[in-house]
């Protein structure tokens, strides 16, 4: 089935930036719909980003948008999440997700996924 192995992660201070891989070793079928989570303990995954690899379509969760970038390397396998003037409150721990059903009212949404990365932890400093 392959797998999503995700890097980047790191600690860094408010206003500054991360980018974040992952790369899938799975079919390629799988990747009609990727998205970014993120989780902190005692909280429930939240849906950070998503990107349908074909068209590049993106969306982005309230949170993020206009400081984060979803993006797709389709040749290299690769999901990207840039990541720009980081808040302390984007601490957590950064999930890449795969087999999406493309539906977009869930793009967002953890159990619209099958596939999931081991998580790359990120933490921003004030």
């Amino acid at each position: 089935q392959g797998h999503l192995v995700e890097s980047g992660g790191g600690s860094v201070q408010a206003g500054g930036s991360l980018r974040l891989s992952c790369v899938d070793s799975g079919s390629t079928y799988r990747r009609f719909c990727m998205a970014w989570f993120r989780q902190t303990p005692g909280k429930e995954r939240e849906g950070v980003a998503a990107i349908y690899t074909g068209g590049g379509v993106t969306y982005y969760s309230d949170s993020v948008k206009g400081r984060f970038t979803v993006s797709v390397d389709n040749a290299k396998n690769t999901l990207y999440l840039q990541m720009n003037s980081l808040k302390p409150e984007d601490t957590a721990m950064y999930y890449c997700a795969a087999g999406g059903s493309g539906d977009t009212a869930r793009v967002l949404t953890a159990n619209d996924y099958n596939i999931w990365g081991q998580g790359t932890q990120v933490t921003v400093s004030s």
